[in-house]
């Protein structure tokens, strides 16, 4: 009988544990560790498109995490006063749930304890090493035939391999947020509205609450004060009706990163999530290649004898496509955010164009119709 193999991860966040539970399922030993004292998440919404729902079904994770979540049938771009520059239709290929990130998060939490990964709290990695050792604060070290770094974009692990090529901070932040439900609100449809620089989302969630993003340049100190200045959103958005009233307590804004790799494995360390690949969410896509990267890191480790061969495969077969989906992401950022004040209307038609082109909708949503591996059946 050949011997159990053995996987340490740190980082107990949605790629953490979607990762832990396949690679359980496929018969590993695998411990995961997480700094913090408890398994919380924090945080409103997650757009969960087709590739991270057959990864969820894959897990067994689905029924739990999308129970309350709205099926959303358009994704809509409209500029301050409610106008509409672009449709797209979310239905077949393109399916897009969006549950409270806390459903998600307990669901896979269950599916791990239930695969029986060992979960540790207040477990802080020190460091890992290629050779295949992951070392506690404490000086313990446990040896590991897969050693994995999945600690967010602001990885203090990434640095052990050298692997952050740049980062980069971007020109906006924002507020993500639940809000009460009411009657006549949209069910299916999400509205993002942009106004020169500013953005704010609609996205329905569940039957009692939905989530809104409110974005902005970083240097706005007006819109990134703590309380939210409903006054300051209503002048730029009167399109938006009266959700501004419905927000109450923020406690944070968030900046939004990019984050680039010089690679994702060496020897037997991989890098996974946001420590590998931070993206902004302007395509809600981060978690759902996190969760297809991990589906294809599990399948290939467990395919092969020589772990960092097969890492080397693995890193070779998806980062094209995750470095494709970034892409996407940093330059729909860059037309929000950065585009000239002095000619910003041309950005409104331009949104127009692109949305009756095939190549456009094919580029924003290639992510998103990748079946991930082990999931074909779905």
């Amino acid at each position: 009988m050949s011997k159990t193999r053995r996987a340490e991860i740190a980082g107990a966040g949605l790629a953490g544990l979607a990762l832990a539970t396949r690679l359980a399922h496929l018969g590993w030993h695998v411990s995961l560790h997480e700094r913090s004292a408890d398994l919380r998440m924090f945080g409103s919404g997650i757009w969960l498109w087709e590739n991270g729902l057959k990864t969820l079904q894959l897990l067994g994770a689905y029924e739990a995490a999308t129970a309350r979540a709205r099926h959303v049938k358009e994704w809509r771009i409209a500029d301050g006063s409610g106008a509409t520059l672009y449709s797209k239709s979310l239905e077949g290929r393109d399916r897009l749930l969006l549950p409270p990130r806390a459903d998600l998060y307990q669901a896979l939490i269950d599916r791990a304890t239930a695969a029986g990964v060992h979960v540790s709290t207040s477990s802080v990695v020190a460091s890992v090493r290629p050779e295949g050792v992951l070392v506690l604060e404490g000086g313990e070290q446990r040896p590991a035939d897969l050693v994995v770094v999945a600690d967010g974009a602001y990885s203090r692990l990434r640095e052990n391999i050298m692997a952050t090529a740049w980062s980069d901070m971007g020109t906006e932040g924002g507020f993500r947020l639940l809000v009460p439900a009411e009657p006549d609100d949209p069910t299916d449809i999400i509205t993002e509205y942009w106004s020169g620089h500013w953005r704010v989302m609609f996205n329905p969630c569940t039957d009692g609450e939905n989530y809104i993003y409110l974005g902005g340049p970083v240097n706005d100190a007006r819109g990134r004060a703590v309380p939210i200045d409903p006054a300051f959103w209503r002048e730029r958005f009167p399109g938006a009706g009266e959700m501004f009233s419905r927000v109450g307590q923020v406690s944070r804004w968030d900046r939004i990163v990019n984050m680039r790799t010089r690679l994702w494995a060496d020897g037997h360390i991989a890098i996974l999530g946001d420590a590998a690949n931070a993206m902004p969410p302007n395509l809600g896509q981060s978690a759902n290649m996190a969760f297809s990267n991990a589906m294809a890191l599990a399948m290939a480790v467990t395919a092969g004898s020589d772990v960092p061969g097969s890492l080397r495969a693995w890193e070779a077969r998806q980062r094209p496509l995750t470095d494709h989906v970034q892409h996407w992401s940093y330059v729909y950022g860059l037309i929000l955010g950065r585009w000239p004040a002095s000619i910003m209307p041309l950005r409104s038609d331009l949104m127009r164009m692109l949305g009756k082109m095939e190549w456009f909708d094919e580029g924003i949503c290639r992510g998103a119709r990748h079946v991930p591996e082990g999931s074909a059946l779905f």
